[in-house]
């Protein structure tokens, strides 16, 4: 420790070496993407190197002995503490101890197998070629039950709970099974009024492509820009999959084209850009602390289904963007007409894909790969099993069956890339999304007039004060309470869907 450290507190110790930590899972952060966007196929074997050697040196950062003797020392001195100090001490209690849980050799086997089993992955999704997959992510599942094994003897949770705490801290499954099983009591009888609803509405038009992605590309741009996002700290590309990376002030995000179709891939990219707006948004005063991160996935993932789902699927924004849209793509004809768009954008169709769902039928694409993913951790199902068991729950759940495992059980990174006990967050978020945009229009003044002319600092600037730069100050819940009134729940969701697709 340098002379300088010695004289520093506790506390203000423990900010440096979090600040050096933060560093290197930036770094790593811009390694995923370059990795996911430009980096040609053989470049990966030193790309995996890299990162599971950057893995290990945050994970040694960390775990250092003396980190926790200065976490004693500081949590007994918390009275010298602000809020926000208080806040972060808290949050560096917690990724201590999620680090101490698992040791540096199953940090590095980890990143080298889903290193590995991504480019794998990406060739198997492209071939429909399961088979191939499955040895490495064999060992992707065991090393990340390892970890939850060695997580949950020391949290003293179940290790399906202790990966879960690495998405939604301080959630368990029994919460999710309590949220889930309401939907999944709600949802069935449901989703059959809206399609018998829908029988008795105009035939869909899609309007008739090609659309050049480099079009595709600019209108996404300029919505992005509308939104509020800062191309001065972020920027847009493609890949395999959607995602958002990077870091709060280098947002990294990506979408894909279709040229037959340029609506879905609209959506993709405006959700996304609710992703990045969050990251934008986190407290800049704290952007090297852990408190100065996005709370969860279930509020991150609130954050891109409210701009996508809530926001852009709806009538106001339509307006807006219908007329940009036709002048972008020179559209005309009926295929053109508002409320053909929005039919287009609110059709409920039980398929395939989670990505392309509806909001109605996205939860049970979730809750079908909560249900796999338990079973997998567990060791209940093998891999060879899961295109069985994928089709299987896709019948019962959505009365539809994958005909390749492209469109099955391929077709999503999260497994490969060893994230399980993520999926649920992406329901979580919807059910929080429409908590959200409702307490937004209740506190907006004016906001429905606002979306209509295409202004939305209305929006982002009540979601910056009320969750984005929040940061990891409150939980999950603490933060929705203060933002909506109330803690996560299904009322607003399903009310939400009533209004929307069975109004009266």
């Amino acid at each position: 420790m340098a002379i300088s450290e010695r004289a520093m507190s506790a506390y203000d110790q423990l900010e440096l070496k979090f600040s050096r930590q933060s560093a290197l899972s930036g770094a790593m952060a811009m390694l995923h993407w370059d990795s996911a966007v430009i980096m040609p196929d053989g470049g990966s074997g030193a790309r995996a190197n890299q990162l599971a050697t950057l893995g290990v040196l945050a994970h040694d950062l960390l775990t250092d002995p003396g980190i926790g003797d200065l976490l004693d020392e500081a949590e007994a001195d918390r009275g010298g503490l602000n809020d926000w100090q208080q806040a972060n001490l808290r949050e560096m209690r917690n990724g201590w101890r999620h680090a101490t849980a698992v040791d540096a050799d199953l940090v590095e086997a980890h990143s080298h197998a889903t290193s590995a089993c991504e480019m794998r992955w990406r060739a198997a999704r492209e071939e429909n070629d399961f088979a191939s997959l499955i040895p490495s992510l064999e060992e992707v599942v065991d090393l990340t039950r390892q970890i939850a094994v060695a997580k949950s003897e020391a949290f003293q949770v179940s290790p399906y709970d202790a990966l879960l705490d690495q998405y939604e801290p301080g959630c368990v499954s029994a919460t999710i099974d309590t949220l889930f099983n309401d939907l999944g009591a709600f949802l069935p009888d449901f989703l059959q009024h809206v399609l018998e609803r829908q029988k008795s509405q105009p035939d869909l038009i899609l309007p008739a492509g090609p659309f050049a992605i480099e079009t595709q590309k600019q209108v996404g741009h300029d919505f992005m820009e509308a939104l509020g996002f800062n191309f001065d700290h972020g920027r847009l590309d493609i890949s395999h999959h959607p995602f958002t990376g990077g870091i709060p002030d280098d947002v990294r995000l990506t979408t894909r084209y279709v040229t037959e179709d340029f609506t879905q891939s609209l959506m993709g990219t405006l959700h996304e850009t609710g992703h990045a707006l969050y990251e934008q948004g986190l407290p800049a005063a704290w952007r090297s602390q852990p408190v100065g991160l996005a709370r969860g996935m279930a509020l991150h993932e609130s954050q891109s289904l409210l701009v996508e789902m809530q926001l852009s699927r709806g009538e106001d924004f339509l307006s807006y963007a219908l007329p940009k849209m036709k002048s972008a793509y020179q559209g005309s004809g009926a295929a053109w007409d508002l409320q053909n768009l929005q039919q287009l954008y609110l059709n409920v169709k039980p398929d395939m894909i989670r990505v392309d769902a509806d909001e109605v039928t996205y939860p049970l694409h979730v809750i079908l790969r909560y249900r796999l993913e338990k079973a997998l951790l567990s060791g209940d199902l093998a891999i060879a099993e899961l295109p069985g068991a994928w089709n299987e729950q896709m019948q019962t759940l959505l009365g539809v069956t994958p005909p390749t495992d492209s469109m099955g059980c391929l077709q999503d990174i999260h497994w490969p890339s060893g994230a399980i006990g993520y999926f649920p967050t992406y329901t979580m978020g919807a059910l929080a999304a429409a908590q959200i945009f409702q307490a937004a229009f209740d506190n907006v003044e004016n906001l429905q007039a606002q979306i209509r002319v295409g202004r939305f600092d209305g929006l982002v600037t009540w979601l910056r004060q009320n969750i984005h730069e929040v940061g990891s100050s409150k939980s999950t819940n603490e933060i929705l309470q203060a933002a909506t009134g109330y803690a996560l729940h299904t009322d607003a969701f399903k009310a939400h869907l009533n209004a929307r697709y069975l109004p009266s």
